[in-house]
């Protein structure tokens, strides 16, 4: 006999107890293709950590911004602080990728290791990580694009075409231009949106065809970063790094906040792994190769670029390129600006693939509408979930102004971190003595301090910030009650 349902339940079942059983998500793949190899694995990674944090957000970082003191020089801390941690995050992403080798990163995780509410609270939460995230990145790529049509052909896009709401209200630069109706102003990011239509498109098209404009990117952005240290350090002056940390510890602990959206990467890696040959094998070692190559890269960098120019200087959409002309090397910033156009292409492109295959799962599971779990017949692909991801972004980087999506995915994105240490400590202890491919190195303290760091980076985060995250977590928790907890499969 089925008994009533009562609060938190649902036909008899708490609804915080349903777990989903580790071989679930293992073995319901819904015809996606295996195509991905360690390589390409490695280069999504790397594709989706290099972009707009080290070509872009870098300068806010450096430089500050209201109610966020930058860290100066002293960057270089930050980033060693933030991969730190990342590293940790990093080793208990690997052991509990290689155990549930599922599409849906945090939520598949979640849902095997605490249950149906904490799983939808965190693919809630990776809608932060990945759409937010990459409404700052699609209006990174909008700065860059605009300089290199600068450098190249001396075009300037006015600048209520190519920036938020928000922004053109308040810039009395762009206010008197801007075209209004009924005294507001109006103002569209049209580079965003263009970039978005495309990237939508070719993730229509097929994993195999996203993964190898995708390895191309990375490798030609890889050669530009690695010309720019090179290049760069030869025009260094010393002087700008006095003072070394401005704002004292302040200013590297909240830079070491905000550059978590520089590290976010490694994990969209766990996305794709139903698309992975041995994915047990192939996802720890991706992550761990594609985050410690891109520590080394923006320790370098960010050393370099506050050595050509103070860092107060820098808090604009293109610090690389406009370190580069302080120097005198204008051909190389026109280069530096079409490098980061590259740069941040790849990273909108793994971004979007990893919204999708989320939104895929959790359709998949029930908590969402089936719609975003449906695949193209040829394509294998699923459409719905693409296209309104690519429709999502596109209109909120008209919205949401670039320090608000930067804060937003910086706390979303540590909150995942701390789901998914606390998800192998659970799993060690719910299913002890099943065979892992991939352990985490020094348990119990790895996933203890990954929590723990975390926490204490998402407490140097702006307040503001935090109430715009609980508010989304609120509104999360509404939409599963009305849909997901009458529709999910375990129900």
């Amino acid at each position: 006999m089925t008994r009533p349902l009562g609060p938190g339940s649902v036909a008899g079942v708490r609804v915080s107890s349903r777990r989903k059983p580790i071989e679930a998500p293992t073995g319901d793949q819904a015809g996606l293709r295996r195509v991905l190899g360690a390589g390409q694995l490695t280069l999504l990674g790397v594709g989706a950590i290099v972009g707009a944090g080290i070509f872009s957000s870098i300068g806010q970082m450096a430089a500050g911004s209201a109610g966020a003191p930058g860290a100066g020089p002293a960057l270089v801390v930050s980033y060693l602080l933030t991969a730190v941690t990342c590293g940790l995050a990093a080793l208990c992403y690997a052991e509990i990728a290689a155990l549930v080798p599922a599409a849906g990163s945090a939520y598949s995780y979640a849902y095997v290791a605490f249950g149906e509410v904490w799983a939808w609270i965190i693919g809630w939460d990776l809608i932060i990580e990945y759409a937010i995230g990459n409404v700052y990145v699609a209006q990174s790529w909008s700065d860059y694009f605009r300089s290199f049509l600068r450098g190249v052909a001396g075009v300037d896009l006015p600048a209520w075409l190519a920036t938020d709401l928000q922004s053109a209200a308040a810039d009395p630069a762009i206010r008197p231009l801007a075209p209004t109706l009924g005294g507001h102003v109006l103002a569209l990011n049209l580079p965003a949106i263009a970039i978005t239509a495309v990237l939508t498109v070719l993730l229509v098209a097929g994993i195999r065809e996203s993964a190898r404009v995708n390895s191309l990117l990375v490798l030609l952005k890889l050669a530009l970063l690695v010309v720019f240290i090179a290049v760069g350090a030869r025009y260094v002056e010393p002087a700008h790094w006095r003072p070394f940390a401005p704002n004292g510890w302040k200013g590297i602990w909240t830079g070491a906040s905000l550059a978590f959206f520089s590290y976010i990467g490694f994990d969209a890696v766990s996305t794709t792994a139903e698309e992975t040959r041995q994915p047990e094998r192939t996802l720890p070692r991706a992550m761990l190769a594609s985050l410690g190559v891109c520590a080394v890269l923006y320790v370098a960098t960010a050393l370099v670029m506050t050595g050509l120019v103070p860092s107060g200087d820098l808090a604009t959409g293109d610090p690389l390129a406009l370190a580069l002309r302080r120097a005198g090397l204008d051909h190389l910033a026109t280069l530096m600006a079409f490098g980061a156009v590259l740069a941040v292409t790849a990273v909108l492109l793994v971004f979007q693939l990893g919204q999708t295959r989320i939104l895929m799962v959790m359709a998949r599971d029930g908590l969402l509408p089936p719609l975003f779990s449906r695949l193209h017949s040829g394509r294998r692909t699923p459409v719905a979930a693409t296209v309104l991801t690519g429709l999502f972004v596109a209109l909120a980087s008209s919205i949401l102004t670039p320090a608000q999506a930067l804060e937003l995915t910086s706390i979303g994105t540590l909150f995942a971190f701390i789901v998914v240490a606390g998800g192998v400590i659970a799993l060690r202890i719910h299913e002890p003595h099943r065979p892992r491919p991939f352990r985490c190195v020094g348990y119990p303290f790895t996933p203890i301090a990954s929590m723990v760091s975390s926490f204490i980076l998402m407490l140097g985060l702006p307040s503001t910030n935090w109430l715009r995250f609980g508010v989304w977590l609120v509104v999360g928790l509404c939409v599963y009650w009305v849909y997901g907890r009458r529709h999910s499969r375990l129900a």
